[in-house]
């Protein structure tokens, strides 16, 4: 009978055997997106990933008679320590994920031993799975199997639902991202919306300067840092983190892609929209040897796709209970379609996550006839 260990990771050759795991799960799923490997392996490095300076985590192999047959991660982001309890994190609060294994039992002992970590680091209550950063890809998919995840979007094994409910965990907030069709323009209301903005001189909508980028994100830092504070699961993004994802997204972030709202001349709202960049990295199977490196910068140099996502969008948290606050969601997003189609040859936009409770951008979202065509779950369980 094969004996299953769990052993945690202690070396850089870990965590590439970390890493290639899923290649082997997941090679005969159509939708699931092979990440570049060297991307991965910086998300998993102290040294190259900004998260690390208020967070500590701990990876767990599984392994059968020396062959890998699961992985976990174990983590505590000390800023989440320190959010309100009823915003989702708080005191005694820490996370798992990167969660993969080829059984049930495998997951089971796998998840025992990340929390046993959360323990003994004086953890009393779990969630998961967060891979690993919330800003990065939380919750579990649960629901839109049949299509990819748009760029910095997770998938997973539909059986993982089954393992991690009976497990104890149950649902503590759904995620959901949301479908649009960006070739039909928006309904007319919507239009006159728009153009009662466009005629009112306190509101200019600006696209970003990309050589100005780190005063560019220092204001959309601002702007998200207090628009989503109130959210459930919010923890402020730091600048070694907007440093670290600068660099990561720096080539994909175009200027008539993100917008910035400003009333009276100050910058209260944001869009930021990128090219579908996992429409360009599937077929290089993780890595960009011996010829992906060209395929993918040529693709960079002028774009062309499928889908636009909308990853973040957020208004001062002053305007948010007004009628402006929809008008210039409705001014950013309008703008943007229309790069997205005409430059870019898009024809399909994804908005999100969004969360279940978030009534304001739900409400945008269905205005302009979106539909909800991924669902995740985040889970939660008393240790």
């Amino acid at each position: 009978m094969a004996t299953l260990t769990i052993r945690p990771i202690e070396s850089k050759r870990d965590r590439k055997t970390f890493i290639d795991l899923p290649f082997r799960l997941y090679r005969d799923d159509p939708h699931w997106v092979p990440p570049l490997k060297g991307e991965a392996l910086g998300l998993l490095t102290p040294e190259k990933n900004g998260w690390f300076s208020h967070a500590k985590a701990q990876l767990f192999l599984a392994e059968e008679d020396g062959r890998v047959v699961g992985r976990i991660s174990a983590h505590i982001d000390t800023l989440a320590l320190t959010m309100p309890a009823e915003q989702g994190f708080g005191p005694g609060v820490g996370q798992w994920g990167l969660m993969d294994a080829e059984r049930e039992d495998i997951f089971v002992a796998l998840l025992a031993r990340a929390e046993q970590w959360l323990r003994d680091q004086g953890m009393t209550r779990a969630l998961g799975p967060i891979s690993m950063s919330i800003w990065e890809e939380p919750g579990l998919l649960v629901d839109g199997f049949d299509h990819p995840p748009t760029i910095m979007m997770g998938h997973a094994k539909p059986e993982y639902r089954g393992w991690i409910e009976r497990a104890g965990y149950a649902p503590v907030r759904e995620l959901y991202t949301y479908d649009l069709d960006i070739t039909q323009e928006f309904p007319p209301i919507v239009k006159r919306i728009i153009k009662s903005g466009e005629n009112n001189p306190r509101i200019v909508v600006r696209q970003v300067d990309k050589t100005k980028f780190e005063e560019e994100a220092a204001i959309i830092l601002s702007i998200l840092n207090d628009a989503w504070s109130d959210n459930w699961g919010f923890v402020p993004l730091t600048p070694p983190e907007i440093k670290d994802v600068g660099v990561k997204l720096k080539p994909i972030v175009f200027n008539d892609l993100i917008r910035i709202a400003e009333l009276d001349g100050r910058p209260v709202a944001f869009m930021i929209t990128l090219p579908d960049l996992n429409e360009a990295i599937k077929p290089l199977n993780g890595s960009l040897l011996p010829f992906g490196w060209a395929k993918l910068l040529l693709w960079l140099r002028a774009p062309k796709v499928k889908t636009m996502r909308v990853p973040l969008m957020g208004v001062v948290k002053e305007l948010q209970s007004s009628r402006m606050a929809s008008q210039l969601a409705f001014m950013m997003i309008e703008y943007i379609r229309k790069a997205s189609v005409a430059r870019y040859g898009a024809s399909r936009g994804e908005i999100g996550w969004i969360l279940e409770d978030n009534q304001g951008m739900r409400s945008i979202a269905e205005t302009i006839q979106c539909r909800i065509n991924k669902t995740y779950i985040v889970y939660e369980r008393t240790l």
